[in-house]
């Protein structure tokens, strides 16, 4: 049995362990842990999913309730992937905001037809500027 948590403190080891038990932390500085901490410290909406004292998921977001909120991290262990925690982890997350705010997330490349599946709005007028970039 899953059991969905709002807000419920994680520890940062907790955090990269979920991270590197699922794909997401191929794309996430796992070895640097002050990182890790401050991208927990510093989101404002965190859903989690565990199974006992296991943390298998968690939706990272920061947000201010009322117009947008970026979901940062959607991450599910992968031997509890295909069993819908993905998907309910953005459903608790949505249901804590406002009526007009909108979830706005960067997919990985593999996982644009996932998100279109479950419901989101491709748009392609996106930008990022990396932080070794520098403004022209």
């Amino acid at each position: 049995m899953i059991e969905y948590i709002t807000n419920r403190k994680i520890t940062v080891k907790q955090f990269r362990s979920l991270l590197v038990a699922s794909t997401l932390g191929e794309r996430r500085p796992i070895d640097d842990l002050e990182c890790l901490e401050g991208m927990l410290d510093n989101s404002n909406l965190i859903v989690t999913a565990w199974e006992g004292e296991k943390l298998v998921g968690v939706a990272r977001s920061v947000t201010d309730f009322y117009y947008c909120c970026y979901l940062s991290d959607l991450a599910v262990d992968s031997d509890y992937q295909k069993q819908g925690i993905g998907k309910r982890l953005i459903a608790e997350t949505q249901n804590r905001l406002g009526e007009k705010c909108k979830l706005i997330l960067v997919a990985a490349p593999a996982a644009n037809e996932y998100y279109r599946h479950i419901g989101f709005t491709n748009n392609e007028r996106c930008w990022i500027l990396g932080r070794e970039q520098s403004i022209r």
